[in-house]
């Protein structure tokens, strides 16, 4: 029987947004097809009964060796995430499958075909679910396991019957919002020069424990108090000092079943975290200025930001200096921070879609003001855009109804999934190979331990001293980060021995620590290229170890850590 093609295999994701049926039916498809590469397995069920799904690529699955990361769609609306780590897998699965993806050099195929990849491609497929088919927004998860306080509070949901939940509007001559000038049912601010009608914006629902008079201001948790980006463990404050905390770290299963997988797998060194809108890869630290980051940390993130401005076009910001909500108030519970400072992986955040440069908007002196400061103008130029190269997906006709609570609404308006949260369907696939291409390069980073030069030198009376040396060949060191050296459980590389037919003299040698390896790379702008002083770092990427044995035969060598993985490897004496 003749196996499928990838090809034969796509379910579309690469050109639309896949409910949780056809995500589940892709990567079983892929499990199915190629059980020598691709495992399938479910870091845990949702409360609506949904599995997270998660692939681990490569060969010999059940070998430890250094892995890459990615998730995506931790945020329900943020459905790009889902689509970019779909084509991960897929690219990765074809470099196994044909011995070649996106045209990349030999030398970074061949690292590549020795790491283990784990893609959890939605990491809320309750919340994405949500989204998907009702246009509700959902931030995370769509559950409210709230004590009733008694307080009026929204309750958003289709209240037309039209099986959508987008926004109403209200006539009001206090209202905040106007209709943009010849764009009808366009909202923009208001301005004093207006003359109006004039309106106020709620979402498509009801009022919870409404008074007949009192109308809640809608929050972006709204729905639910969680947001799984403020509940991981790292760095984590309750709710009354970060919005979205949850009752406890890591409270919710899905951020609970990550944290549980990956702090079993410390040989994690790469972690890409896929959210949206933006167009700008976020890297840490997310709690202090580049002048508190460990310096050889920040040259590899530099490479990391080269790669994403060719391959991309997204420009690189620190997490704290570009992208604070609130100026000195960092965020906590983040994972991407748990990723890199717990976790100890060269850990970054993207925020596909870059409609900001697609709407031709000059960029900002921090990067976060794009978000708070587009002017009317600009929602102007949105509009059109919208109508011209979005089929009209985000700016909706509004509808006549009557709400129960409100009166005479208009429902509809806006739909931000396709156009604004994610990217229009015709450059979905851009979106996914840009990011596949900086991902694969970044991934071929791994530290490679391997044995080099073995010497055996004869001292009679059947002796045979034998000397070892433990290579680094790749170009991180084997603790990764340098700023990961200070995690407990970042262990030294070190060799195990079992003699077969020979005999150690000293028994005590048989476990042996070779210690912590230097990568052969530096990252960019550490001084390397500077011509009058070009020097290497010793050989700190070599160890070595010596066995005193008695007789002929072999020894069977164990190499690696937790860190990088084990490999075996034997020797003649």
């Amino acid at each position: 029987m003749t196996r499928p093609s990838l090809d034969d295999l796509d379910r579309g994701f690469r050109h639309s947004y896949l409910d949780y049926a056809a995500l589940t039916a892709q990567v079983k498809a892929w499990a199915d097809a190629f059980p020598e590469v691709v495992r399938l397995s479910s870091l845990g069920t949702t409360p609506e009964g949904r599995e997270q799904w998660l692939l681990a690529i490569g060969p010999a699955l059940d070998e430890r060796r250094p892995a890459a990361w990615v998730d995506g769609n931790m945020h329900a609306s943020e459905l790009a995430g889902s689509s970019v780590a779909l084509a991960i897998a897929e690219d990765v699965i074809r470099l196994h499958v044909t011995g070649t993806v996106h045209e990349l050099a030999h030398p970074i195929v061949a690292r590549l075909k020795g790491v283990r990849f784990f893609v959890l491609p939605r990491m809320s497929p309750d919340g994405a679910e949500k989204v998907l088919t009702t246009a509700q927004y959902v931030r995370s998860v769509p559950r409210d396991e709230r004590p009733d306080r008694g307080a009026p509070r929204w309750r958003t949901g289709d209240i037309d019957g039209d099986g959508l939940a987008l926004v109403m509007r209200v006539k009001d001559p206090g209202g905040d919002y106007v209709e943009a000038p010849n764009l009808p049912g366009v909202l923009v601010q208001r301005e004093i020069e207006d003359e109006g009608p004039f309106y106020r914006i709620y979402p498509e629902g009801t009022i919870e424990h409404f008074d007949g008079h009192t109308i809640p201001a809608p929050h972006y948790l709204g729905d639910n108090p969680i947001d799984l980006n403020r509940n991981f463990p790292w760095s984590w404050t309750p709710h009354h000092e970060q919005i979205g905390a949850g009752p406890f770290p890591a409270s919710e299963p899905e951020a609970r079943n990550v944290v549980a997988f990956t702090s079993a797998h410390p040989e994690i060194f790469a972690w890409l975290n896929l959210h949206t809108f933006g167009g700008v890869l976020i890297r840490p630290l997310g709690h202090g200025p580049d002048s508190k980051m460990d310096q050889d940390d920040l040259a590899i993130f530099r490479q990391l930001e080269a790669w994403m401005d060719t391959h991309v076009g997204y420009p690189t910001v620190s997490g704290y200096e570009e992208f604070l909500y609130q100026p000195d108030k960092p965020l906590h519970g983040d994972l991407t921070d748990y990723a890199y400072n717990q976790r100890g992986a060269l850990a970054y955040v993207v925020e596909l879609w870059d409609l900001f440069a697609r709407l031709g908007l000059p960029r900002p002196k921090k990067f976060v003001d794009y978000y708070n400061r587009l002017s009317r103008a600009d929602v102007v130029k949105m509009a059109w855009w919208d109508r011209e190269e979005n089929e009209g997906r985000v700016f909706r006709p509004w509808r006549a109804f009557h709400h129960p609570q409100l009166g005479e609404v208009e429902v509809g308006g806006l739909d931000p999934r396709i156009g604004i949260w994610n990217p229009p369907l015709n450059q979905l696939e851009t979106v996914c190979r840009g990011q596949s291409e900086v991902y694969l390069r970044l991934a071929a980073l791994a530290p490679a331990v391997t044995i080099g030069k073995v010497t055996r030198t004869p001292l009679g009376d059947d002796l045979t001293r034998v000397e070892v040396r433990v290579d680094n060949v790749g170009y991180l060191p084997t603790h990764v980060l340098s700023s990961a050296k200070k995690l407990d459980w970042n262990e030294p590389v070190h060799v195990d021995c079992a003699p077969d037919g020979c005999a150690l003299v000293d028994a005590g040698q048989a476990h042996q620590v070779v210690g912590h390896l230097d990568g052969w790379g530096r990252g960019l702008f550490a001084g390397a290229n500077e011509p009058s002083f070009m020097r290497s770092n010793g050989n700190a990427n070599s160890g070595r170890i010596v066995y005193l044995v008695r007789g002929k035969g072999a020894l069977a060598l164990r190499v690696g850590s937790c860190r990088v993985g084990w490999f075996t490897e034997t020797i003649s004496v």
